[in-house]
């Protein structure tokens, strides 16, 4: 025989561990009998199927108690396993009346009862040995503490049906009052720890109730009712305090200014104002990066609280449900403070770029704001509320703010899919940059997998930004080369194509960084794309034969597009008929390029080199254009041809005079209307021109002026040096009198 622990009475079991020590006692005084029955068969065989082979004659004398004992033990045993039908069925065969005794014995109490009973029937039994008795008398004293565990039990589920009595009635005592209950911080620690009394009491209930009966189930139902009820109105409280204690979101803060009126565009080539309109936005890297209360902060221990209290309820999914909805709508009300409108791609493909430009300008001011400031604080409210219960904070975060930041994203798609105008790429490249220089700020925000459909959005439209961008820089060399204009440029000025491409490479230069590593991925695909070394023009600039290239992606782009420039003012500046006025426009123009160049951070981009040959251009075109105005004018005060004073007749020398007055007078009513808006260039070209002629008309002047009468002495040497400041004013004048100032 095995040797048996008895059950310390003392021992708080579960009911599960009570169900297997009844089922091993009854195994335990069945061993026993038939033990005692058959001495010579194993008793561990009495459960397999070896006992289906024992003869019934030798059951016979101990039938009565083998078969009590086996009812007690197969109602036990159904429970479990069928096998206990395959075990008893032959005993049960064998005694007609077996039903009247196993009806007698359904309740756990008359089993328990029942086995006492046998213990102490076999134990009047004088011929057990001592080990059997010992275990009989453990046995017994098994049976009589499980019977005493059953009552503590019965105690148990009535003291817990009391409690849950007095619970149900303070939480339904709230359901009829229609305040809110935080409105009072007592009664919310109140109700608090009314709904914990109720999730406890489930918990007992749960670890009492193993097998429950048909009471004890609706017990079980009942609390669950009332925990439910107490959730719904946590939820209700949860999501009031989450709306009525909203922080307004203001735009007082120095970083929520607006910069949006500093930010210039470009409309056309004719645009006059370019100069002045292209500023950069400074915004995106002005804001400085802040936490605000988006709740207050009053507030937020009574959100945790009402938070732990749900998920320890195991009702996490309704809390984070009432929390996501609540900061959905606070998030779309901020985007509406910021006045980004809900557009969808169609929207933007068809605004007239003047509406678009203010959007993009918009959304570059607000899209910093949100990230930086707004979302950062929104995932600190998260961490608040949610910061126990592990990466939940992050999804709530995630779920309530993924749309309103998918909408911010989508606008910059709809702009990177637009046609590649030229006037574009500013806003583009702000853009870009703004998503680059937030770009650890969003991988910091959405990370790990919960996040990562918000940041591969983030990163593919940032791509496309970046794409848009290199191919509308690309395509502005081609923009360049197809203008045309039908006639010549009024006054020989500086050109508005001029104008509108130094400026736009000029507020380029701003961008140098992105750029680059824009076009040297484009480089690298297409190394001789946009080479100044393999472009004719660009040849020329190479003085001394020199082959060497800028080794910057944007300075050979930029060359570039200032050759192609300048072909293009070559081309237009054959629309003068006057020669004189072709070298007058190419100076403007060439100077304004040079200029450009040099007072700018271009001048970092081209070199010294290059403004030193354009310089020398500008110049050269100057000194042409004195010898195309001037050479033939200054020859008629000449006396190559002549015998000189002594030979010179008067009637000559008033031709000579009269043309040159009436080749000068042509020269003024002409070149007044020509403009050299430069002040420093126009005076020099003043200067320059003036020493030539008023030396020749003083040399001239002088040598004959005792040969001729002063009446046909026209302009003073005075005269005409006053009349050479009217030149380039782009004012027309007529010389019909003699010049008094």
């Amino acid at each position: 025989m095995r040797n048996y622990q008895t059950i310390d009475c003392q021992t708080k079991v579960s009911q599960k561990d009570r169900e297997r020590h009844k089922d091993q006692i009854l195994k335990e005084i069945f061993l026993v009998i038939l033990g005692d029955v058959f001495e010579v068969i194993d008793p561990s065989l009495i459960f397999g199927y070896s006992v289906l082979f024992v003869p019934a004659r030798t059951l016979e004398p101990h039938l009565g108690n083998v078969f009590i004992l086996l009812s007690v033990y197969i109602k036990h045993m159904i429970a479990f396993t069928n096998s206990a039908l395959l075990l008893a069925w032959p005993v049960v065969r064998a005694m007609g009346d077996s039903h009247v005794i196993i009806s007698q014995l359904e309740e756990e109490e008359n089993l328990i009862a029942a086995a006492k009973h046998l213990v102490r029937a076999l134990g009047s039994n004088k011929n057990l040995t001592g080990n059997m008795k010992k275990i009989l008398a453990d046995l017994g004293s098994q049976l009589s503490t499980m019977a005493t565990i059953d009552d503590d039990k019965g105690e148990e589920i009535s003291e817990i049906e009391e409690q849950l009595n007095v619970v149900q009635d303070k939480i339904m005592s709230w359901e009829g009052d229609q305040s809110m209950i935080w409105d009072s911080a007592n009664e919310a620690c109140e109700y608090l720890n009314a709904v914990d009394e109720s999730r406890k009491l489930i918990e007992r209930l749960d670890s009492l109730c193993f097998g429950k009966d048909k009471e004890e189930n609706e017990l079980l139902r009942r609390a669950h009712d009332v925990l439910q009820m107490a959730m719904a109105r946590l939820e209700e409280e949860f999501r009031y305090m989450l709306v009525q204690n909203r922080q307004p979101f203001e735009l007082e803060h120095k970083s929520f200014r607006s910069s949006e009126e500093d930010v210039g565009s470009i409309i056309s080539f004719g645009d006059d104002s370019v100069e002045d309109s292209l500023q950069r936005d400074s915004v995106s890297r002005t804001s400085e990066e802040v936490i605000i209360d988006l709740v207050h902060p009053d507030v937020i221990s009574d959100l945790r609280c009402i938070a732990n209290m749900m998920f320890m309820s195991n009702y996490d999914h309704e809390c984070s449900q009432a929390y996501i909805i609540a900061r959905k709508d606070a998030l779309d009300e901020c985007l509406f403070i910021l006045e980004m409108d809900k557009l969808s791609i169609e929207d933007v493909l068809k605004m007239e770029w003047g509406s678009l430009n203010s959007k993009i300008k918009r959304w570059v001011w607000a899209m910093k704001i949100f990230v930086r400031i707004y979302l950062a604080s929104e995932k600190w409210l998260s961490e608040q509320i949610f910061g126990e219960f592990g990466p939940v904070d992050l999804a709530c975060f995630v779920e309530a703010s993924k749309a309103s930041m998918l909408r911010l994203l989508n606008f910059g798609e709809a702009v990177s899919v637009g046609p590649h105008r030229p006037e574009k790429l500013f806003g583009i490249l702000e853009m870009y940059e703004l998503l680059v220089d937030l770009l650890s700020d969003v991988d910091a925000l959405y990370k790990n997998e919960v996040g990562s459909s918000v940041r591969i959005e983030y990163h593919d439209v940032l791509g496309r930004l970046g794409d848009s961008a290199r191919a509308t820089f690309l395509d502005f060399q081609n923009v360049i080369a197809s203008y045309t204009s039908i006639g010549p440029f009024a006054g020989g000025g500086i050109h508005h194509i001029t104008r509108y491409v130094m400026n736009y490479i000029r507020n380029l230069s701003d961008y140098s960084e992105t750029l680059t590593l824009l076009l040297e991925d484009h480089d690298k695909e297409d190394p001789s794309s946009l080479s100044p070394c393999m472009n004719p023009a660009m040849e020329k600039e190479n003085t001394g034969g020199s082959s060497s290239c800028v080794s910057s992606p944007m300075a050979i782009h930029f060359q570039t597009i200032a050759s192609v420039l300048e072909s293009k003012l070559l081309e237009k500046s054959k629309l003068y008929k006057d020669v004189s006025l072709q070298h007058v426009f190419l100076m403007n123009n060439v100077h304004y390029m040079a200029q450009k160049v040099m007072n700018s951070e271009l001048r970092i981009i081209f070199g010294d080199k290059w403004i030193r040959k354009h310089n020398w251009k500008f110049q050269q075109h100057a000194m042409d254009y004195e010898r195309a105005t001037w050479s033939s004018v200054l020859t008629l005060l000449k006396d190559e041809g002549n015998a000189g004073s002594n030979g010179v007749s008067k009637t000559q020398l008033k031709e000579r005079f009269k043309s040159f007055y009436l080749a000068f007078d042509e020269v003024y009513k002409t070149q007044t209307a020509w403009l050299i808006p430069n002040v420093q260039l126009r005076e020099d070209l003043r200067i320059s021109t003036s020493l030539k002629v008023i030396q020749a008309y003083r040399n001239f002047e002088s040598k004959h002026t005792n040969h001729i009468s002063d009446k046909h002495i026209k302009y003073s040497s005075d005269d005409l040096q006053n009349y050479l400041l009217d030149l380039f004013e782009g004012s027309p004048k007529s010389l019909h009198y003699p010049y008094r100032r």
